[in-house]
């Protein structure tokens, strides 16, 4: 009964976290105009956030050991619900994107912490269930963002998508205060101002690169070549002194030695573009090109989602039982996804509806929910110190943010490179010398209506062949993910201890 009521509140406050991370992207237009804000102002709301939440997921094990885990954890549930009841009551777009810096650093000690926590509540035999528990909250979160987001803002107002986390922050908080126990008592570990700076200036500056670059038009702009400089310098500078300038690293570096957690590391990043990626570009293409509202456009998202919570349990017990290698079934569902992605590429029409996605987008959820158990059970159950969790716990939930913003940055970036080189083409298409054009103009329009129509034909084609392009893109990309998975090690017949080397 304990650990059931633990697992109640520990995924309340993981569900905050990764609701508000696509929740408030429905939400922005409306935020621009009661605001009285621009596009790129407001795009600020959820860049904060992101920004504030990557810096401190890599510091959350030194501030689990400094506070004691449960304290912690308890403290980012109170900060990151405070944060949003300020966001839901902010009167100024200034003091919106302060309160959601501040949600974003809170929140970094809620995903994180929760996943060994959750390690914790469950026996060692039991890591797949345990992980599959995680991964609902994890991938479930944000897949219910936009359609949650879409009909608090469709039928109440943009401020809810915040209110809406205090009855679960309260809940939270009360289930972990009375039936948590912690493990981890708080412990006078040395801070490292040194690596704290370095680290928020490398991850900042990156971060900041990846979400803006695309709307500044990269290089050209020296904010964002000053943002890369500093970015690359933080980091050079993060690794040099964790490892060789300071006796008392801030991050663990070492856990990357384990080859399980690096192959892992990287497979989460690579993942992380053509998955979230997925999530990023749909709601765009259904509501710009083909006038969905924010709900139905919501409401499709969800379509994918579903077949996630079903999946994911399932997996976990596969895997957790020895029946099936963690890395078969995670090419399995690297495989299904991809295919799932290009079938989509290739509906994607002007003219499709709500059904033209339903195939697709279901054979989608059921390969993401093959994705993320198989890659936490092989990275977790090779970590033999229990004090090393919560750090690889950290870096992999970094890493999938990374990615996520990679595919922000990049495939934003191709679609209007896409659209570009399509309106070029169609537009050398729609002449005099074609005959649609001729019998368009012999049956009597004028003139001027014809080419308005065809301007408007030209750009609704050439930016549905965009979008079918960045499907495309994403299905073969997530392809690319195989061949890191035969650089895991191989478990044992037990299905839980990796062996390395």
């Amino acid at each position: 009964m304990r650990r059931t009521i633990v697992v109640i509140g520990v995924m309340c406050a993981a569900l905050m976290q990764t609701l508000d991370s696509t929740i408030i992207n429905v939400a922005l237009p409306y935020i621009q105009g009661n605001l009285g804000a621009t596009i790129d102002q407001a795009t600020w709301v959820a860049t904060g956030f992101i920004v504030a939440n990557v810096i401190v997921i890599p510091l959350t094990p030194w501030l689990s050991r400094r506070l004691g885990r449960k304290r912690y954890f308890a403290l980012s549930i109170v900060g990151f619900t405070v944060a949003s009841v300020a966001c839901g009551l902010a009167p100024s777009l200034g003091l919106l994107i302060l309160a959601r810096v501040v949600q974003g650093a809170f929140g970094g000690g809620l995903l994180a912490v929760a996943q060994p926590i959750l390690i914790d509540t469950f026996s060692p035999d039991q890591l797949g269930t345990s992980q599959g528990i995680f991964t609902i909250g994890a991938v479930f979160g944000p897949a219910l963002g936009p359609a949650l987001g879409g009909i608090l803002t469709d039928n109440l107002d943009w401020r809810w998508v915040f209110f809406i986390n205090v009855p679960f922050g309260v809940l939270a908080l009360v289930l972990v205060l009375l039936y948590l126990r912690d493990p981890q008592d708080a412990e006078n570990v040395p801070g490292d101002l040194f690596g704290i700076v370095f680290l928020a200036v490398g991850v900042g500056g990156v971060q900041y690169v990846l979400d803006e670059g695309a709307r500044n038009d990269w290089f050209s702009d020296p904010g964002i070549v000053a943002a890369a400089i500093a970015g690359a310098a933080g980091y050079i500078g993060f690794v040099i002194w964790e490892l060789y300038g300071t006796r008392t690293p801030i991050v663990k570096l070492s856990v990357f030695r384990n080859r399980s957690v690096a192959f892992g590391s990287a497979i989460a990043i690579v993942l992380g573009v053509p998955l979230f990626g997925a999530m990023l570009i749909l709601p765009q293409y259904v509501s710009g090109l083909l006038g969905f509202t924010a709900t139905l456009s919501g409401t499709l998202i969800l379509v994918r989602a579903v077949p996630i919570a079903l999946v994911t349990p399932l997996a976990g017990l596969l895997v957790q039982s020895g029946k099936i290698d963690p890395r078969v079934m995670l090419a399995m569902g690297v495989i299904v996804s991809g295919i799932g992605t290009i079938w989509q590429a290739y509906t994607t029409t002007s003219g499709a509806d709500f059904s033209t996605f339903v195939a697709p987008l279901i054979m989608q959820g059921i390969g993401c929910g093959m994705l993320f158990v198989p890659l936490l059970f092989s990275v977790l159950g090779a970590v033999k110190n229990p004090e090393d969790s919560t750090a690889v716990s950290a870096f992999i939930n970094l890493f999938f943010q990374l990615g996520g913003s990679i595919a922000a940055a990049t495939l934003v970036t191709l679609l209007g490179q896409r659209q570009a080189l399509h309106m070029d083409t169609l537009s050398g298409l729609a002449t005099i010398s074609r005959v649609p054009v001729r019998e368009a103009i012999g049956s009597g329009q004028h003139l001027e209506s014809v080419a308005a129509g065809l301007s408007q034909l030209v750009n609704q084609q050439s930016l549905a062949f965009a979008f079918a392009d960045v499907f495309l893109v994403i299905g073969m990309a997530t392809l690319i993910v195989l061949p890191l998975i035969a650089g895991l090690p191989k478990p044992d017949t037990a299905g839980v201890t990796i062996e390395i080397g």
